[in-house]
């Protein structure tokens, strides 16, 4: 077990009535002296608040597919940090011993302090992309800053995988220094959002919205949860709402494992892996992704002007395109990424 570091925070307001609002996610938490915010790991102390998450539980190195990205330096290697908390409570969440840190079923706190500089210098030593994941990055923005501002001096981008709970304030802070995010859309409606992560499904729509008329590139993911999301209708909702951010946003469909409070659950189908798929293609979606469950083909991306496969992705593995300068080479049709 390791000690907490508190460091300086940023996002917060002085309230009337004495309490500072926490501006970092739409659970606005009001917070009088030594409170944490409902993530515990943001703090008021005297007059500013405080953030335990310069730190990570995590130092991982992987491909970034596993994120998943696909459209985002297909091949490329990331360092994966994960400072504990998060602003959610999902009851499916795989890596619930640290982003539930402080709730009764996290863990301890396991994280050691972060020196950007050090983790910019080994990410560009393998040229790898640094990533805030596994837990919610949204409440590292101090963090993601410096990551940034460090990277951008050694030609490292930095990546978030998150569940897209931010307010406008926040969105203002970390959109210019993101390269790329994947955001988790839960549910199709607020209330079943709400049941299953404990906020509102609206300002989750808004920030891919915001990120991605911003210039950020943008990827959605989708668990299949039973019982939550995976009826037809939720998936052509779910499917429909990110066609309207854009027809080649790629939508990655996740096959739920049983785990945390949803360990009793069966995981999902292949067969309904396929059908959420089609369902995605109907809604106008050009890209759509399931990792494992349906083979290659799952993985594969296709032109959307010829048909033809212009990459290929091995599990978790090496990374085959054929693209020319984003291009069909057959038809030469651009395909919307950062390749």
């Amino acid at each position: 077990m390791t000690r907490q570091v508190w460091t300086e925070a940023r996002l917060f307001e002085p309230q009337p009535d004495g309490r500072l609002l926490c501006t970092v996610c739409p659970h606005a938490c009001r917070l009088d002296d030594g409170e944490t915010g409902l993530c515990r790991v943001r703090m008021r102390s005297g007059d500013a608040m405080r953030t335990a998450t310069f730190a990570t539980s995590v130092v991982h190195a992987g491909p970034i597919e596993r994120k998943p990205f696909y459209h985002y330096r297909p091949g490329a290697q990331t360092l994966t940090l994960a400072a504990p908390g998060c602003s959610f409570m999902c009851s499916y969440c795989i890596n619930f011993r640290i982003s539930q840190f402080g709730r009764p079923s996290g863990s301890a706190w396991d994280a050691v302090p972060v020196d950007p500089q050090a983790v910019v210098a080994r990410a560009a030593d393998a040229g790898a992309v640094v990533a805030l994941s596994y837990t919610e990055p949204s409440l590292a923005v101090e963090l993601t800053l410096a990551l940034a501002d460090a990277g951008r001096h050694a030609g490292v981008p930095v990546v978030w995988k998150s569940n897209g709970f931010l307010t406008d304030a926040a969105l203002d802070a970390v959109v210019p220094v993101l390269a790329a995010v994947n955001v988790d859309v839960k549910a199709a409606d607020d209330t079943s959002h709400r049941a299953l992560t404990g906020g509102a499904l609206q300002p989750v729509l808004h920030a891919i919205r915001r990120l991605a008329d911003a210039g950020v590139w943008v990827e959605v993911s989708t668990p299949l949860l039973p019982g939550v999301n995976d009826a037809p209708d939720d998936l052509r909702r779910i499917a429909e709402s990110v066609a309207a951010v854009g027809e080649s946003v790629p939508w990655h469909l996740l096959r739920f494992t049983p785990t945390f409070r949803m360990r009793r659950e069966v995981p999902t189908a292949p067969d309904r892996l396929a059908e959420a798929a089609a369902i995605g293609r109907q809604a106008g979606l050009r890209h759509v992704y399931v990792e494992r469950a349906l083979g290659p083909a799952g993985r594969d991306t296709a032109c959307p002007g010829c048909g033809d496969t212009v990459v290929r992705r091995e599990l978790w593995g090496p990374v085959h395109s054929t693209l020319i300068d984003g291009s069909c080479p057959d038809c030469r049709t651009v395909l919307p990424g950062r390749w």
